[in-house]
C-alpha cells in the first residue's frame, strides 16, 4: 500500500537560521484534508521559483524510509515534514517511481515530472550543513508532480499507478544523470526523450549537450 504519512501545505514565511534571516516556504503544517489545483495545494506556497512551484512542481514528495536513514547518520529525530515536502509517503522510493508515472490521489490525478534539486535550505530548516550534500550524494532527493485532474486529496488518500510509460528511467536514475553524471551524452538524450519530463529539467539537460 503507498500511503499518505503526512499531507502538509504551508505558506513562505521568515525563518531564522543562526545569523540569516530568509523567507521559505519549507515549514509546513499537517493537514487532514485539502484542494489540488494545477498549480499546487490551495494554502501551499513558494518562496524560491527557481526551485519550487510552477505547474511541472506543483506536488513535492518525498518517501518516508529516508527519515530513518537521515536519523541514523545524524543521530537526530526528522519528523515530516522536515524536508518541506507536500507529503511524505512509504513505498514510492525514488528506485521505484520512474518520470511520466501517472497516479490517482484522492479525487486528482499527478504525474512525476523531474526529482528535485534541494537547496541550502533544507541543511538550514534542519540545522545540519551536511544534509544537502548527502541528499546529492546518495539522490534522495523526493520528486515532484504535475497535476493531471485537479481535486481533493485527504491525508488517507492512497496512491495507485494509473499509467507507467516507460521503465528505462526511475526517478534516482534521472537525479544521478543530473547530478552526478552530466558528462554522459547518451543517458541524457535518452532522459530528453522522455516526453513526460519537466521543462525546467529539459532546458538544464540540453544545455548540458552544447
Amino acid at each position: 500500500m503507498k500511503e499518505i504519512i503526512a499531507l502538509s501545505i504551508g505558506k513562505p514565511k521568515t525563518h531564522t537560521w543562526k545569523n540569516s534571516v530568509e523567507i521559505s516556504g519549507i515549514g509546513k503544517d499537517k493537514i487532514n484534508s485539502v484542494f489540488l489545483t494545477n498549480e499546487g495545494f490551495l494554502g501551499d506556497g513558494v518562496a524560491n521559483t527557481d526551485f519550487h512551484g510552477g505547474p511541472d512542481r506543483a506536488v513535492c514528495l518525498y518517501p518516508y524510509e529516508h527519515y530513518g536513514m537521515w536519523e541514523k547518520e545524524f543521530k537526530k529525530t526528522f519528523s515530516p515534514p522536515s524536508f518541506g515536502e507536500n507529503i511524505c509517503a512509504g513505498n514510492m522510493l525514488e528506485k521505484d517511481v520512474f518520470i511520466g508515472d501517472t497516479f490517482s490521489l484522492g479525487e486528482s490525478i499527478i504525474q512525476i515530472t523531474q526529482g528535485r534539486i534541494p537547496c541550502s535550505t533544507v541543511s538550514k530548516h534542519n540545522g545540519e550543513d551536511r544534509l544537502l550534500g548527502r541528499i546529492v550524494a546518495t539522490c534522495f532527493t523526493g520528486y515532484f508532480f504535475r497535476v493531471l485532474k485537479e481535486g481533493t486529496v485527504t491525508a488517507d488518500s492512497v496512491f495507485k499507478l494509473e499509467e507507467r510509460k516507460q521503465e528505462s528511467l526511475s526517478v534516482l536514475k534521472s537525479n544521478y544523470i543530473m547530478f552526478h553524471d552530466r558528462k554522459n551524452l547518451k543517458a541524457i538524450e535518452q532522459l530528453l526523450r522522455v516526453e513526460e519530463l519537466a521543462d525546467v529539467w529539459r532546458e538544464k539537460l540540453e544545455k548540458a549537450l552544447l
